[in-house]
Parts: structure tokens; sequence; C-alpha cells
């Protein structure tokens, strides 16, 4: 496989992934089930008839400029 290729591959990730989560969350709340989301500032539960139950608060969302390096310790 090329650099190139691989490339292509790369860049198609992040919207096939997205269409990965939604319709396994999809198929989670079709089974009945519930499922955790984060959305401004709190962690939900989602059920499958629509209502939302707030689980916990959380930090907001850290702000990261693409191409940085971040190193966890």
């Amino acid at each position: 496989m090329s650099d190139q290729e691989i490339q292509v591959l790369e860049s198609q990730f992040p919207a096939v992934s997205g269409q990965a989560f939604a319709a396994a969350r999809e198929r989670v709340l079709a089974s009945g089930q519930s499922v955790l989301q984060s959305e401004g500032g709190f962690i939900y539960r989602v059920f499958p008839d629509g209502h939302k139950e707030v689980v916990k608060q959380i930090a907001p969302p850290t702000r990261v400029k693409p191409g940085t390096i971040y190193l966890i310790k």
C-alpha cells in the first residue's frame, strides 16, 4: 500500500467512523436499551422513546489545534 493510498484512507476515517457510531447508536436504541451521550457539559442517558436523564456534569471539552502533539503521562 502506498503512502498516497494510506492518506486517502486516513482522510475518509472521520466520516466513516461517524457513520459507524451513528448506526451502532441506532441499533442499541432499536433493541430497547439506552445510550450515553455528552451534550452541553452534561452526560445524558438517552432512552429509546427519546427522553433524556442527566447522569453527571462534566468539564467542557478541550479545544485541540490540528497537528498539535500532546504527551499523556
